[in-house]
């Protein structure tokens, strides 16, 4: 598939003497600094673009991996997909970087940003809110005025600009841009709809930054003949690439909760209101689907978690639930048909009827299908139940639809490497040919960063573990001083050490739950001697530089939880075929979930800091050495003393990694 623009010199300078010393970067940037592995990515990026291949490339933290693709991709002349892993760092490419390169390199780039259509104020439901406004609280009444005013001044329409909306207003669900409400051309607002604006700035631009969420959604869709999301693009560059599979995963399986069939009532409800007349009987209808739907969804389990939905599960589950779930699929199947046959019906009754249906093929097939190839599953989150089909492998869709549908397709990431190598990414995705690199990092890590093993912990799996874990914990945030992030595999082991060490500690402690994210990142950098206690969620995409977050503390080595339906049903596959589950699978995804961790700590080349594992497996067992080949060369120590030295800027006594254990022959 070739989709290349109509080709554009190239600007006159190489990229040697973009990046090197001396050279365009340095000349029109304050502060750039010249790295070497930042123009050997450069130009690797060039090379798969000019000889259209793929390009798999391990730049880690401090290579300057942005500028690196995005002026080979300016270069190129092709139309180019940037997708990044979410949506704060599409901001930051789009406010930060782009602008600089237009500046001085290419003053007639057309970038487009595209997000999903649910960030987006429809000026439709603006206007018919306006008239009769369904608000619950006079928060909701200011929220509305604010948004009024704001409607005529922003070219965008984008939610981020609403710095005053909170994340959970349920106001903004009445007037976002959600495929499910839209009526497409039939909207008399289409030609002013900022998706539709969004669309034709795309359309016409050189380069497209998404995220991986709306670039898997766009490659389903078109795997279904229903049509595009993006405009037609020659390449693609993925940040943050360690993220595909399980981005891909999910949009090319199928889902269904009692949100999206509580979002059906409201929205039908609003519509009825609006359009119908308040008619008594659709609202009924719509009354019945929304008291079935909370009967079915309440019949499983209230235990929160993911747990597997397998053929007999679904059997058991129809055979002791079938009045409930007959109750909601017929409830569906009559407000479909009452909406559908509304004399005179607006097309938003018509999209609710589509709706309907579609929510009601969805339900059957989770429920009731045996096609192969995915692993069924349902999770109780909190207020949420999800049902969910999942691929076991994605690998063949990915190989088909992507990288032998586009010629050029980069991917990028601080981990994708484990043991030296990318032999897992590439089996996970499908990716084959193309050329491959591990770059040298940018920081000293023998100086700036210390690796500490206690040796004389039990291990993990022992009942005593969390409370001599919580003991080593406090020691170590003595030296420290606070300063910590401590990065936990579950929930319970973090409440536990964190209620064990609450009363121990005079540093100002943070737990993950007890405020937003974003709250608890933006305490943590202010606040001095921190100690945040989180979950996997802070692994990953987390920006914390200098001597606030000097050190991170692991509880055990990051193995997904064996009995998750999907890590099951992968291990389950690969055993079939004869293959060696837990070296193939399980203990790669745990050594890039590490590097993710240690990626925390040093973010620049004055910081300084401890990575702390309490999991000695890492030592005692023979795959151990596949986490430690992973990992930076820096310095590694089993003795406290040494940290303390380290930090202190004196220099360590031992450096010997090794613990003190004879070799473990148990399970993993």
């Amino acid at each position: 598939m070739d989709n290349s623009r109509a080709s554009k010199d190239p600007p006159a300078p190489t990229l040697r003497e973009v990046f090197s010393p001396g050279g365009f970067l340095e000349r029109c940037h304050e502060g750039y600094e010249f790295r070497p592995s930042q123009l050997e990515m450069a130009e690797l990026v060039e090379q798969a673009f000019a000889q259209r291949r793929h390009l798999v490339v391990e730049a880690g933290t401090g290579t300057g991996k942005t500028l690196a693709y995005l002026l080979p991709a300016i270069r190129s002349g092709r139309s180019v997909v940037v997708s990044t892993a979410t949506k704060s760092l599409q901001e930051q490419l789009f406010h930060k970087d782009i602008p600089f390169l237009q500046r001085f390199f290419a003053p007639e780039l057309k970038v487009a940003v595209m997000k999903g259509r649910g960030n987006f104020l429809c000026r439709q439901k603006l206007h018919q809110l306006g008239q009769r406004p369904l608000l619950k609280d006079l928060d909701e009444v200011d929220w509305l005025e604010r948004i009024r005013r704001w409607e005529p001044e922003t070219e965008t329409g984008d939610r981020a600009e609403l710095d005053f909306l909170p994340d959970d207003a349920d106001l903004w669900a009445k007037l976002d841009a959600r495929s499910e409400t839209c009526t497409g051309r039939k909207c008399p607002e289409f030609n002013r709809c900022f998706v539709t604006w969004m669309h034709q700035r795309a359309s016409e631009a050189d380069l497209v930054i998404v995220n991986h969420h709306l670039f898997f959604a766009d490659l389903a869709l078109r795997q279904g003949d229903f049509g595009s999301i993006l405009p037609d693009y020659a390449a693609v560059v993925f940040d943050e690439a360690h993220e595909i599979e399980d981005v891909a995963s999910a949009y090319f399986g199928r889902e269904i909760s009692n949100y999206r069939l509580e979002e059906l009532a409201r929205d039908t409800e609003q519509a009825v209101r609006l359009d119908a007349g308040g008619s008594p009987e659709l609202l009924r209808s719509v009354g019945r689907v929304r008291e079935k739907a909370r009967e079915l969804f309440s019949r499983f389990p209230e235990r929160e978690g993911r747990f597997g939905f397998d053929a007999g599960a679904r059997s058991r589950f129809l055979e002791e639930n079938r009045d409930a779930y007959d109750g909601l699929g017929k409830a569906l199947r009559r407000a479909e048909a009452e909406l559908a046959g509304v004399k005179e019906r607006p097309e938003e009754l018509l999209a609710l009827a589509r709706r309907a249906g579609e929510l009601r093929g969805e339900l059957a097939f989770l429920v009731e299908s045996d096609e192969g190839g995915y692993v069924y599953w349902y999770e109780r989150r909190k207020k949420g139940v999800f049902l969910a089909a999942t691929p076991i492998d994605v690998s063949p869709i990915l190989r088909e639809k992507l990288f032998e549908a586009f010629d050029t397709v980069v991917l990028t990431s601080a981990t994708l490497a484990v043991g030296g190598n990318f032999d897992f990414l590439k089996q996970r995705l499908g990716v084959s040919g193309g050329q491959e690199r591990i770059l040298a990092h940018e920081f000293d890590y023998p100086s700036q960063a210390m690796l500490y093993v206690p040796g004389d912990l039990p291990d993990v799996r022992e009942p005593g573990f969390a409370e001599r874990a919580a003991e080593e914990i406090e020691r170590v945030l003595r030296v420290t001083r606070g300063r910590a992030f401590c990065l936990f595999t579950s929930y319970a082991q973090m409440r536990e050490v964190y209620e064990r060490l609450s009363d121990r500690l005079d540093f100002p402690l943070l737990l993950q739950g007890k405020a937003p994210r974003s709250a608890l990142l933006e305490r943590f950098r202010r606040t001095p001697g921190a100690v945040l206690f989180a979950t996997a969620s802070f692994w990953q995409g987390v920006d914390v530089p200098g001597e606030q977050l000097s050190c991170v503390i692991v509880d055990r080595l990051p193995f997904a939880v064996p009995t998750d339906p999907v890590v099951a049903a992968r291990v389950r596959a690969l055993g079939e075929e004869g293959r060696n589950a837990f070296m193939e699978y399980q203990v790669p995804e745990a050594v890039l979930a590490l590097k993710q961790g240690f990626g925390r700590l040093v973010r620049s080349r004055s910081d300084r800091g401890v990575l702390v594992i309490l999991d000695n497996r890492i030592h005692r067992k023979a795959y151990g050495k596949i986490f430690l080949e992973s990992l930076p060369d820096y310095r590694k120590t089993a003795a406290l003393g040494d940290v303390e030295a380290f930090l202190n800027g004196g220099e360590p006594k031992h450096t010997t990694a090794e613990a003190s254990q004879p070799p473990d022959r148990r399970g993993p």
